[in-house]
């Protein structure tokens, strides 16, 4: 009989406990990427992370927040965001060139002539985007 009984209650924890595909999209950190696919449309629409409720996504999408009805979503894929700040290096470069010595026509006195360049680079590259939410086909 306890057997019965451990197995219903295993069953019923593994259909209960079922993980809702819903539940990846509330819990995304906030400005995190995303590519939200609509029914419907080929191409998916770029934004920003913002919210997320249960039956709504809440997102920014060139710099407007716009709100999206889950039933009306049927993808959504996220890159996270960056943990911390962006590897920033920057570089400087002097060079001093001494005046040239060879003879020429008189022109005027020869100054030493300063050349100098400067860069900057943004190190590190962005994650993959990753399917978060795919909506189920209606059985």
């Amino acid at each position: 009989m306890s057997l019965v009984i451990c197995a219903g209650l295993l069953f019923g924890t593994a259909l209960f406990g079922k993980d809702d595909p819903w539940a990846k999209v509330t819990e995304l950190r906030n400005r995190a990427e995303l590519r939200i696919y609509k029914k419907g449309v080929s191409e998916p629409v770029n934004a920003v992370f913002f919210e997320a409720t249960d039956e709504r996504l809440i997102a920014v999408v060139k710099n407007a927040q716009v709100s999206f009805a889950k039933e009306d979503i049927d993808r959504v894929d996220a890159r996270p965001a960056a943990a911390g700040k962006k590897k920033v290096a920057t570089e400087t470069k002097l060079k001093t060139d001494a005046p040239d010595t060879t003879p020429r026509p008189p022109h005027g006195v020869d100054v030493p002539r300063d050349s100098w360049s400067s860069g900057v680079s943004f190190g590190g590259s962005k994650p993959d985007f990753e399917t978060i939410y795919r909506r189920q086909s209606a059985k």
